[in-house]
């Protein structure tokens, strides 16, 4: 259990940017994806906007064969996973060879298929309703459609852990890779945007009209997104024989429930699942210095957020830059933390922090933030967190360190 582990490839699908390097120019530049809603008809909501992924073109990475068996979530995962080996100067073949493995978060799936079923029921009739339909749904079929299509043979797994799928997917395959049961893991998540997700967050009243704005005073909600997240783990010998970059090593990572309500945050859980990471990953306070926050926008997340990061920090957390990347790309469930692993470990190996867009007031209720309000900073890190907090209770940090002296 003593093993190393280091990201080698990191593959983003998003609203503002498809592969790390466009997605990374724009997130520095602050650029919003947020946009009307094109999937479906919204003009019977109160809410039109959207994170939605608009010039993602599945051919690009995908046979069309393959194209027709697969939901969207599972061709957001597909395409990731491939930027991902791409990214680690990886063929296919060799990832066969090594047994790579397969863990992908969401939270609902493929659920524009199921809507598709519906719709075909009800509108015609049963008769309508392919057999492909039905077997785009079940959510393990997006890292099935992964191992399959990219010929892995390792563990494979879907995590539903909500909005903290993605960091759970990064935690279980470190713990594979650390226990030397595999050396190669693909891990992430992958979101659709879907009518049940926007009809839930709306009747929960959860979301922004226009924008979001994390930790501003006047913040108003979440914004649906979509998009995926796939980083390539890889035990760090077998990454240092085959030559590999490494963009960041995944010191450890923290877990916690805090069965206190299905939807609202508990400041005690958020501050518990801190604590561990920082515990497992044999860190201190001081060794802190950036954390890619869950942010949502919603005045519960954030104020509860800001108050556990407070009570693990304490006077230090005025010293601690932070920020929330939804402000630029919505909320994208289960790909949001596997996304935002992606942007921390991006600001560890450039040197710059993305911006919290939108940010205009500040809050009382989020005292002593610093979210690093409308521009990039540049800054030196070594170590950085980042934060995923879903429904539930479940909660999931990651503990991230910069490349030296391996």
């Amino acid at each position: 259990m003593n093993k190393r582990v280091v990201i080698t490839g990191l593959g983003v699908i998003s609203s503002i940017g498809i592969g790390k390097e466009d997605f990374w120019n724009n997130l520095i530049a602050g650029k919003s994806g947020i946009s009307d809603v094109t999937t479906f008809d919204t003009s019977k909501y109160d809410n039109h906007k959207g994170g939605e992924v608009k010039d993602f073109n599945p051919s690009d990475f995908i046979s069309r064969k393959h194209i027709a068996e697969m939901g969207r979530a599972s061709q957001f995962a597909v395409a990731a996973s491939q930027l991902a080996l791409d990214d680690a100067k990886m063929h296919t073949l060799e990832a066969k060879k090594a047994r790579a493995g397969v863990i992908v978060g969401t939270t609902m799936a493929d659920a524009q298929a199921i809507e598709q079923i519906d719709k075909y029921w009800i509108d015609k009739s049963e008769d309508e309703v392919w057999a492909t339909n039905i077997v785009k749904y079940p959510s393990n079929v997006i890292a099935d459609n992964v191992g399959y299509y990219l010929g892995t043979q390792g563990p494979n797994y879907v995590l539903p852990n909500a909005c903290a799928a993605g960091n759970y997917s990064i935690g279980y395959s470190f713990d594979l890779i650390r226990a030397g049961k595999t050396t190669i893991m693909l891990a992430g998540g992958s979101e659709q945007f879907s009518r049940i997700t926007f009809t839930g967050f709306s009747r929960l009243f959860a979301m922004s009209p226009d924008r979001c704005q994390p930790f501003d005073k006047n913040r108003k909600g979440m914004i649906v997104g979509e998009g995926a997240g796939i980083l390539v783990l890889e035990e760090l010998e077998h990454a240092k024989r085959r030559g590999a970059t490494m963009h960041a090593e995944v010191l450890g990572y923290g877990l916690s429930c805090d069965a206190h309500h299905m939807t609202a945050p508990s400041v005690k859980g958020i501050t518990s699942v801190l604590e561990n990471a920082m515990k497992f990953s044999d860190i201190r306070k001081n060794d802190v210095e950036f954390i890619c926050t869950h942010g949502t926008g919603t005045p519960a997340n954030d104020r509860a957020e800001c108050h556990a990061m407070k009570n693990v920090f304490g006077e230090k957390f005025k010293e601690i830059p932070v920020n929330s990347i939804k402000s630029m790309l919505g909320h994208t469930m289960g790909a949001a933390s596997a996304i935002e692993s992606i942007s921390t470990i991006l600001a560890i190996k450039n040197g710059i922090i993305p911006p919290t867009i939108n940010y205009e007031i500040s809050d009382p209720e989020c005292e002593s933030v610093d979210c690093v309000a409308n521009e990039a900073r540049v800054k030196k890190i070594k170590i950085a967190l980042n934060n995923a907090l879903a429904f539930g209770g479940n909660n999931a940090c990651i503990v991230f360190k910069k490349i030296q002296n391996l």
